[in-house]
């Protein structure tokens, strides 16, 4: 039997959010429309807008809404002048309104379905942004457990962290200990791992083939853990570099044991269906 695949974001996202314990994690999201696009900036500030279905941070782009105050008038009113900044990959465009800025995205969009997510405040290390792959598996006692969390930091001027689109993979406490003492970061690692195992059961009751999952968290500067997205179809062997051997074979074990690789040749196994 194939692995479960979940293409869209949106549906993952409306599958997790009716557990209670887990919505407090899931930034506020909405399908994009000018309205959303304007709403949430004057909430938030920053937002994402990311394709439904895309995979590798392709197509993501982060607007945000920018304020400064006028000098007063001659009646004394104080105004302020507002614009908006549209980035993606490493361009930067500006804008006086917010129908300018939509007329660009709508442009890049086109007809293709895109989401609109809050902007998490992220921590940085070495003056970029990093988040954090909490890797999730179904073990060979069939239950679900979290085999790794690594961090993933953005590469210069880009908006995002993944690999392939030139982000650097560092190791969890080297990205924690500015922020966290060793106690806390033993802390923080431990409830990363129950969510990843709770976002993998509550994804398993609506897929019940579902057997892997990379949980991409934000921190916020609170050290808040906020899940960015769920990926059905996470990266396994880019984890052959670990130096602990041990753990990339644990990985790779269980991807056989659920069908993911053949044992004899290392290979994937089957072709996997997407939902």
């Amino acid at each position: 039997m194939s692995i479960q695949r979940v293409a869209s974001k949106w549906t993952k996202t409306n599958a997790i959010l009716p557990n209670p314990t887990l919505a407090p994690y899931i930034p506020e999201t909405r399908l994009y429309t000018f309205e959303h696009l304007n709403e949430m900036l004057a909430v938030y500030g920053t937002v994402y807008i990311k394709p439904d279905n895309g995979t590798y941070g392709k197509g993501v782009m982060r607007a945000e809404r920018l304020t400064e105050p006028l000098p007063p008038t001659e009646e004394g009113i104080i105004g302020e002048r507002i614009w908006y900044v549209l980035r993606y990959e490493v361009d930067t465009l500006t804008f006086d309104s917010l129908e300018e800025l939509n007329k660009v995205i709508s442009n890049r969009i086109k007809k293709r379905p895109y989401l609109i997510q809050r902007g998490i405040d992220l921590l940085q290390h070495e003056t970029r942004p990093f988040d954090l792959r909490v890797l999730t598996q179904m073990n060979l006692r069939k239950h679900w457990e979290t085999t790794l969390i690594i961090g993933r930091i953005a590469a210069p001027d880009k908006v995002v962290t993944n690999h392939h689109s030139g982000g650097t993979v560092r190791f969890f406490n080297e990205l924690v200990a500015p922020y966290l003492d060793e106690k806390e970061a033993v802390h923080l690692e431990q409830k990363l791992s129950k969510l990843g195992e709770r976002v993998a059961w509550q994804l398993q009751k609506r897929y019940p083939r579902l057997k892997e999952i990379g949980l991409d968290v934000g921190l916020d500067q609170q050290i808040y853990p906020w899940i960015l997205e769920v990926n059905t179809r996470p990266a396994i062997k880019v984890f052959s570099f670990l130096p602990n051997k041990s753990l990339y074979h644990k990985i790779f074990r269980y991807a056989v044991g659920y069908g993911r690789y053949s044992a004899s040749t290392g290979k994937p196994a089957h072709s996997k269906r997407k939902t």
